[in-house]
């Protein structure tokens, strides 16, 4: 379980909605990830114009819970607008601050996302902010009272997996809300890795999207993010330097 605001889910997958080859193969995605939590960009969504079909029309509404995301602002003043747009259609008073401060790496600005992330936080949304893999960053989100850190794990989009994984480890101890990873996942061990480090949850898109089958790729997933969750709450064995018996040396019948 992982509890975002006031609010739990099961699932620990959040799943984007974009660059799908069809809405019937992301219809399907979508279901066999076992995900509650769609994100979408609500400057690439026509929420407004009913005589243009987009992937929401497509499902059951009230078994997902809506994460409309700010991509496309600049500033934290577009962020904030973006944000309210969203609020006001009545999708979810719950959303990602994405605010990029780098077109080519697509990495986020920090000075913006703070302050957008402030903004909301002052008019009343659960804000979970996408950040670089910045340790003080997020430590000084946590301070301000987000409901979740998103650091990414790589470019938005590059599936390079964990570049960092120190950063990202510091920012999973030092985090008081959960810790999702967001950006850069390209694999199942990656998103396993991840979540081995103590990560609350994924976020993708690409990965899936992307995929040969994306269908197959969106349950692979699932696994393996549920594989790494159990891994980190077992524990796993100490790393050593030389071999060690797997059998008791104990006791041994005599040669």
């Amino acid at each position: 379980m992982i509890t975002i605001g006031n609010r739990t889910f099961r699932s620990r997958l959040l799943l984007g909605t974009g660059k799908y080859p069809s809405f019937e193969i992301q219809k399907e995605a979508v279901k066999v990830s076992g995900t509650e939590i769609l994100t979408f960009a609500v400057r690439r969504m026509n929420i407004f114009e009913p005589s243009q079909p987009n992937f929401l029309e497509q499902l059951d509404l009230s078994a997902y819970t809506l994460l409309p995301n700010t991509a496309g602002a600049k500033t934290a003043e577009e962020a904030v607008r973006i944000a309210k747009l969203a609020k006001a259609s009545g999708l979810c008073d719950m959303v990602k601050v994405e605010i990029i401060g780098c077109d080519r790496s697509l990495l986020p600005d920090p000075i913006e996302t703070l302050r957008a992330s402030e903004m909301l936080l002052e008019e009343g949304f659960i804000v979970l902010p996408y950040t670089s893999d910045d340790v003080v960053l997020a430590r000084r989100l946590c301070v301000l009272g987000v409901h979740a850190v998103m650091p990414g794990a790589s470019p938005i989009g590059s599936g390079r997996g964990l570049i960092n994984p120190l950063n990202l480890s510091l920012i999973i101890e030092q985090s008081d809300v959960p810790v999702i990873i967001d950006a850069g996942i390209g694999s199942p061990k990656d998103a396993a890795y991840a979540m081995e480090l103590g990560a609350d949850g994924i976020l993708l898109n690409t990965a899936v999207s992307e995929a040969a089958d994306p269908v197959k790729m969106a349950k692979a997933m699932k696994l393996a993010i549920e594989a790494g969750r159990l891994g980190f709450e077992a524990g796993r064995m100490p790393v050593r330097d030389y071999g060690v018996a797997s059998s008791p040396m104990e006791g041994l019948v005599p040669n």
